[in-house]
């Protein structure tokens, strides 16, 4: 982490739903297996999500349609942008989503290799990517005991929580240690 040389940032997708996926309520002790309905109408909306581990700067990209090589390949390129200028190797972690390893970006991921480069993650060790902390942390701050009548509410609240973390970030920093 300390080397002048390398930036390395953590890629992950999340989904935020409009309506909460967890409740708590009392339950007489006679009942024993209640049942709870969710709303019929669950929408939600997905974002990709990168954070650079040095200063925590956070990157973000709404999916509103679904997650697949060409919207991860844009967003690879979205952060190739966003870290060219520090002059440094960068080097992406992420989990071995299949869309992470698609055919369609496969030549610019090996052409880019030099200063830009993918890691993956061992399979089904989410606890291993430090941007899981952020998204955990997200939820808390941005959508924890709220009521959005509409989705736009769950993507304006998220959205301006992101934007706060746009540029360097003690917070995020402190989170993502590793």
């Amino acid at each position: 982490m300390k080397c002048d040389k390398i930036d390395i940032w953590s890629v992950d997708e999340v989904h935020f739903q409009q309506y909460g996926s967890r409740c708590r309520m009392w339950i007489p002790p006679e009942v024993k297996d209640p049942v709870l309905l969710h709303h019929p109408t669950r929408e939600s909306v997905g974002y990709f999500g990168a954070v650079r581990l040095r200063d925590g700067k956070f990157a973000y990209r709404r999916e509103m349609e679904s997650f697949n090589g060409q919207t991860f390949f844009d967003f690879l390129k979205q952060i190739r942008r966003k870290s060219c200028h520090a002059g440094r190797k960068t080097i992406i972690i992420m989990d071995n989503a299949r869309y992470h390893h698609a055919i369609l970006h496969k030549e610019w991921r090996i052409q880019s290799e030099q200063f830009f480069k993918c890691e993956y993650l061992p399979p089904y060790s989410p606890e291993l990517n430090p941007i899981e902390r952020i998204w955990k942390f997200t939820r808390r701050l941005c959508l924890h005991n709220r009521y959005f009548p509409k989705l736009s509410d769950v993507t304006g609240c998220v959205e301006s929580q992101f934007d706060l973390w746009s540029g360097a970030n003690e917070d995020l920093r402190k989170l993502c240690v590793i």
